[in-house]
Parts: C-alpha cells; structure tokens; sequence
C-alpha cells in the first residue's frame, strides 16, 4: 500500500506517492521527476544517486523513501543560485572533470556535503571523499584538482549548508 511521503526537495516543501519498498531515488525520479540523481548500481556502490539529505551526503539507491520524511533533500537541481552555479560546478566545467557527464551529478554532491563538513581539505582527503563515487571514464585527476581549485578559492567563497537550497 502506497503513502504519501512530505518532503523539502530544493528548498520547497514536495509530497509524492511512495510504496514501503521505494527507494528516494525512484521517488526522486519517477514521482518528483529530478533527473540528476542517477542511477547506475541502485546497491549503492557507485555514487551516481548521491544527494544530500538533511546535510549529509547519502547514496539515494540505498535509502527508503519513506525515512526521508520530512526531511530535507537536495538534489544538482537546486545547487545554482537562479543563473549562477555553484563554485563546485563551476570548478568541475573549468578543470574538464565531467566526460560523459554520468556520474557528475554524485560526484558534485558528494563534494559539496564534503566541502560543508570539511572546508579546507588535504589532496588525499579529497581523493578519499571522491572514493565512494565511480567514474566511469576515468577522469578522477580532473575531479581532485577542481575540488582543489574551489578549496583554494578559486571560484570564490563556498555557501555556508545554511545557503544551499535544503
């Protein structure tokens, strides 16, 4: 039997229709029709469907959909500020990071919710925290040094959790 899940997607207040067994992924998907969050494994080792729920990064191909409620969920979606993209995004464009663009959007939020925990990372725990987020193409050395020119300050100050649309 189906439920209907409350939720804060992007900073606005969404219900959608969940079964026991969906997972956020499928709802953020099927029901809320986001199409950032990927899914690649849906056993949560590969990072694809990464978002951030109420601050932390999780992988939403292992999480029930029906836990997230009342919850706050952000998705790429609602990283930009009206036309402007968030310094990790931008980062990721300059440095070339994204190839075939597959796992970008996992790779972007696990960055962020790592960069609000840990805003002046060393280059190996940069490396660590992107470790949970496969690409397929290979291109991890542009990752790293785009997670490095944003931590330098390169593309300016990073929004607080505060700021990010939650």
């Amino acid at each position: 039997m189906s439920e209907i899940l409350n939720l804060y997607v992007n900073g606005t207040k969404m219900q959608a229709i969940a079964k026991p067994e969906s997972t956020l992924l499928e709802v953020l998907r099927d029901e809320l029709h986001l199409v950032s969050p990927k899914c690649g494994c849906n056993h949560g080792d590969c990072g694809a469907c990464t978002v951030i729920l109420d601050g932390k990064a999780v992988k939403s191909c292992t999480v029930l959909a029906l836990t997230a409620e009342g919850k706050k969920v952000v998705t790429v979606e609602g990283l930009s500020n009206g036309s402007e993209l968030h310094p990790v995004q931008q980062a990721f464009i300059k440095y070339g990071a994204p190839q075939c663009g597959y796992c970008t959007p996992g790779m972007v939020m696990a960055t962020v919710a790592f960069l609000l925990d840990n805003p002046t990372p060393k280059e190996e725990e940069i490396k660590d925290a992107l470790s949970g987020n496969l690409c397929r193409c290979g291109g991890y050395k542009e990752y790293v040094k785009a997670v490095s020119a944003v931590v330098s300050g390169e593309f300016g100050r990073l929004p607080e959790g505060s700021e990010i649309n939650a």
